[in-house]
């Protein structure tokens, strides 16, 4: 099926911290030209996350490009892209037993309890794939605002969120991003192993949306590791850049704006100073404090 004939557009089927769907159309924007230009463009996204960009792309310009790699580090995340992949029956099927049992809890507490009996299932990591990418998809949408966190021992430890009729999932659109995943390799690496397993030979356009910079320690949701993503990954990640530029590939990069709260904060400026960068309008909804919840800037910047 050509992902085109289809009206309705794929849409992330995860909450994630970082998405990024209000920055879509100046980030599409920005790579507009190249994909529109080329007919064997190799399109890669080391930090996948939830997808808002790969999804995009896929709709619209996957008639072009002649291969797609993911990536993430977050192994749960990376099994339930390929579970969605390679068997949407099956896991919509597990996402139906859950929703249903769940709805089947009247009180709010009776909730509560089925909540923490599928995270005890999921931390265990025994259940056969489409089981555990279902726990993720359940969970992800009954957890406290969506998050994905997990404590020193890998356990995943967010409270359940106080949702009236969470909806869980949404069939119609699983089996469309599932199709639209077919022909995607996803990997389960860090991102600078990611150069290894691309096709020079094609033209690659790269882009990154790392773990942001936190713009203040409250608003640190960069759990790339065990060790986080600090300014150490991000000038590891700047250095991946200056490669791929020597290459003549092109890449794309997002990050969070130091100076939403220090003003004089030039590390982005100064690390890409050779590079193009822009600073758009966004919003963030994730915040500890109210007040830094609403209008920020955020960086794209790019070789190109």
């Amino acid at each position: 099926m050509n992902p085109e004939t289809t009206d309705r557009l794929a849409k992330p089927f995860l909450k994630w911290a970082g998405g990024k769907g209000q920055l879509l159309e100046p980030i599409v924007e920005r790579m507009r030209p190249l994909l529109a230009k080329s007919n064997k463009l190799t399109y890669v996204e080391p930090f996948v996350g939830s997808g808002a960009v790969l999804f995009h792309i896929l709709q619209h310009y996957q008639h072009k490009l002649a291969n797609v790699v993911i990536n993430e580090l977050n192994a749960d995340l990376v099994l339930t892209y390929r579970a969605l992949r390679d068997n949407p029956e099956g896991l919509i099927e597990a996402l139906q037993e859950l929703k249903t049992e769940y709805q089947q809890a009247e009180s709010a507490e009776a909730k509560r309890a089925y909540f923490e009996y599928v995270r005890s299932l999921f931390n265990k990591r025994e259940s056969e794939n489409r089981w555990q990418a279902a726990f993720l998809v359940f969970l992800n949408k009954t957890c406290f605002n969506g998050l994905y966190r997990v404590n020193s021992n890998n356990q995943f430890n967010v409270p359940h969120g106080k949702y009236k009729n969470p909806s869980i999932y949404d069939e119609e659109n699983l089996l469309h991003v599932s199709r639209l995943l077919q022909d995607v390799e996803i990997l389960n690496t860090d991102f600078e192993n990611v150069l290894s397993m691309v096709n020079h030979d094609e033209q690659v356009l790269w882009y990154f949306d790392p773990p942001y910079r936190p713009i203040s320690k409250s608003s640190g949701f960069n759990a790339y590791a065990k060790g986080g993503f600090g300014d150490e990954e991000q000038i590891r990640l700047k250095k991946l850049c200056d490669t791929l530029d020597g290459m003549s590939h092109h890449w794309l990069l997002s990050n969070s704006d130091p100076k939403n709260v220090v003003s004089d904060d030039q590390f982005f400026d100064e690390l890409y100073k050779d590079y193009n960068i822009t600073r758009v309008k966004a919003r963030r909804s994730i915040n500890s404090n109210a007040q830094r919840r609403g209008q920020l800037f955020e960086l794209l910047i790019s070789n190109f």
